[in-house]
């Protein structure tokens, strides 16, 4: 019924920049939020930004002033600008998202199905 499907990743250099994008569609009614998530090998998965319908944001304490999260409500999309990034930053960054859907109040939480960042020199 609904799909996130992201974009972006690849292999960047120390302090170099990618833009990972997110986009979802379907039988989509409402968004309350849209985010990136991403998880390391041998760690948990975290949060890296989360940007609700109305435009608050929220970033991990290790992304700020680095990463830049905004959304295209009219597109369903969601976008993260990552900037000067590290090795440390390397994992797989997966869309999240709450979704309502046309016929249902109630609202869904859906994943991407990832995409690698990988940062080496």
């Amino acid at each position: 019924q609904v799909q996130l499907v992201e974009s972006g990743g690849g292999l960047v250099q120390p302090g170099g920049s990618l833009r990972l994008s997110c986009a979802a569609s379907g039988s989509i009614r409402s968004i309350n939020y849209m985010g990136w998530y991403r998880q390391a090998p041998g760690k948990q998965r975290e949060l890296v930004a989360r940007i609700t319908s109305a435009g608050s944001t929220n970033y991990a304490d290790s992304v700020k002033g680095r990463f830049t999260i905004s959304g295209d409500n009219v597109k369903n999309t969601v976008y993260l600008q990552m900037n000067s990034l590290k090795p440390e930053d390397t994992a797989v960054y997966y869309c999240n998202a709450q979704i309502g859907l046309y016929g249902s109040t109630l609202w869904y939480n859906r994943w991407g199905q990832g995409t690698q960042v990988t940062v080496s020199s």
